[in-house]
Parts: structure tokens; C-alpha cells; sequence
């Protein structure tokens, strides 16, 4: 996750309350298998705090989770398979529900409506965080 990502999750964070984990590890990792990491995973209705990045002593099992996936831009294919795999990795920490939030700065017409099958997947739009590309001037 960048610092452009960052602050897209604390804003998130502000709405759910919670307990923050960044970068949270779905997949350690081995000879078989990349690592993998989530945005933040939120644990509902646990004190609210924000934990180191990384931290694993946040036990998820029998809790209300969301995982997040944040881009500073537009909704793409692949922060959307993200967005789903990154759910389907969760479930292996047994928590209660999953709800998988992917951030972004720009929506897809064309993309957001392949989403419609999992009813588990939001997108959540944050325009106030894109990145404004400097124009050169009309001449």
C-alpha cells in the first residue's frame, strides 16, 4: 500500500470505527505460494484503535470483518481481484462475515456491473483523494 492508499483507508476507517489492521497477511508466503496482504482488514465492534501494519495478534475468528483494497484511481480489474480473492483468502481465519471494500478515486461504468454477483463486494468511491495531474496551460 502507498501513502496515496493511506489516508483513502483512514478516511474509510472514520465511517466503521473498529479495529484498524494495515496491511494485514492473508498468505505467508512459501516456495509454493506468493505472500499476499490485504489494504486494512477492520474488525467491527472492537475497541477502536489502529494496530502497527502487519500486526497479527487481532484473533478474527467469530468476528464481523471488512477487507479493504484501496487505489488512488480509477476501478480496475485488478484492484476488483482484489477485491474478491482478497475475501475468499479471509474466510480461512474464520470470522463470523466478510465484507470486502474496495476504495477508489474514479468509477467504471463499464466494470462496476461485473461486480453485481458478489453481494459481498462494495465499491466505495472517493473522489476527494485523486490525484490531480498537473495540465499544461491553453495557449
Amino acid at each position: 500500500m502507498s501513502k496515496l492508499e493511506t489516508p483513502m483507508i483512514l478516511a474509510y476507517w472514520e465511517t466503521t470505527g473498529g479495529t484498524l489492521v494495515e496491511e494485514f497477511q492473508l498468505v505467508s508466503g512459501d516456495l509454493e505460494c506468493g505472500p499476499r496482504r490485504a489494504d486494512a482488514v477492520i474488525v467491527l465492534g472492537a475497541n477502536r484503535v489502529r494496530l502497527p501494519t502487519g500486526e497479527r495478534a487481532v484473533s478474527l475468528a467469530g468476528k464481523d470483518v471488512i477487507v479493504v483494497q484501496a487505489k488512488a484511481s480509477r476501478l480496475g480489474m485488478y484492484l476488483m481481484g482484489q477485491g474478491i480473492f482478497s475475501a475468499e483468502l479471509l474466510k480461512r481465519f474464520g470470522p463470523k462475515s466478510i465484507r470486502s471494500v474496495i476504495l477508489c478515486t474514479k468509477d467504471d461504468a463499464v466494470l462496476r456491473p461485473l461486480l453485481k454477483p458478489y453481494s459481498n463486494v462494495e465499491v466505495v468511491v472517493l473522489e476527494e483523494f485523486a490525484i490531480q495531474q498537473a495540465r499544461p496551460p491553453i495557449k
